[in-house]
């Protein structure tokens, strides 16, 4: 198609973003190409309240249920990684009597319209899906996005985020992270050049504490703990057997005889 177009041309190049990927595609195509973004790369809304939770990784689905009663969340777009953890979230979500759909690879291009227009029309109150939904999905006034699971790609992480808060409008993203996920969490607060806030939510501080990040995209680990020294055989403790010397018995005697059981006769004593 390219090849088919005159040599003298105007040629307009639109993106919802500008990937590495598509600058370099860009500079193959364009001579001299005046750049015009709307906002900076990577830059997420700053109408978009940013934070997180540490939690276990087999809590996440229990915590995400108590944070929807406890915080009165109306609609919630979730994001998590994979396929079937999309699949099993929403049937959890169902068990609970809780409306919601899923959108995803597997899914025909038909039922994720379906999904998306009853998430939409108010249908449905949480509408989960991977991260083939967190680009070019327009939801107006969409209160809450939650990361489930963390994205493997930090730029990811802000076309996640850009579904709430949009044309100006207040919004929150909420993560919940695991230990196993603070190498995603790195490369994110690195990306978006900030330290999320964390919150520790009452009954679900987890077992395997989620590391301290900085700025730099550091990794904060806890030191640990000084090993105890270990203890020598016999050092600090009295052995009887010292006492004497190896080759002498103690000198003792018992107080009484064991009386005998049975028909034995009692022994004579010496005169």
């Amino acid at each position: 198609m390219f090849c088919a177009l005159p040599k003298k041309r105007q040629t307009l190049l639109f993106s919802a973003t500008f990937s590495d990927a598509i600058r370099q595609m860009a500079r193959a195509l364009l001579r001299d190409p005046l750049s015009i973004e709307v906002s900076p790369r990577n830059a997420a809304a700053k109408t978009v309240k940013q934070w997180l939770v540490p939690v276990d990784k087999k809590r996440k689905g229990e915590l995400f249920l108590h944070l929807l009663a406890e915080r009165r969340w109306g609609q919630v777009l979730v994001f998590v990684k994979t396929r079937k953890g999309v699949d099993q979230l929403v049937d959890e979500l169902q068990a609970q009597g809780i409306a919601s759909d899923a959108i995803h690879g597997d899914k025909p291009q038909a039922s994720r319209l379906r999904a998306l227009e009853r998430f939409k029309a108010g249908e449905v109150r949480i509408l989960v899906a991977t991260d083939v939904a967190a680009r070019g999905l327009d939801i107006h006034d969409l209160p809450q996005v939650v990361n489930f699971d963390l994205p493997t790609v930090a730029e990811d992480y802000v076309h996640r985020i850009g579904r709430t808060g949009r044309a100006g409008a207040t919004g929150e993203a909420i993560s919940l992270v695991s230990a196993d996920e603070v190498d995603q969490l790195a490369a994110i607060e690195t990306l978006i050049k900030q330290v999320l806030p964390r919150h520790d939510e009452p009954g679900f501080v987890p077992d395997h504490r989620v590391p301290t990040t900085t700025l730099g995209g550091q990794i904060v680990k806890k030191p640990k703990k000084p090993k105890k020294p270990k203890e020598v055989p016999g050092k600090g403790k009295i052995h009887l057997g010292n006492w004497f010397d190896e080759n002498e018995k103690p000198n003792a005697r018992p107080i009484r005889k064991v009386p005998s059981l049975g028909g034995a006769k009692p022994a004579k004593k010496k005169r």
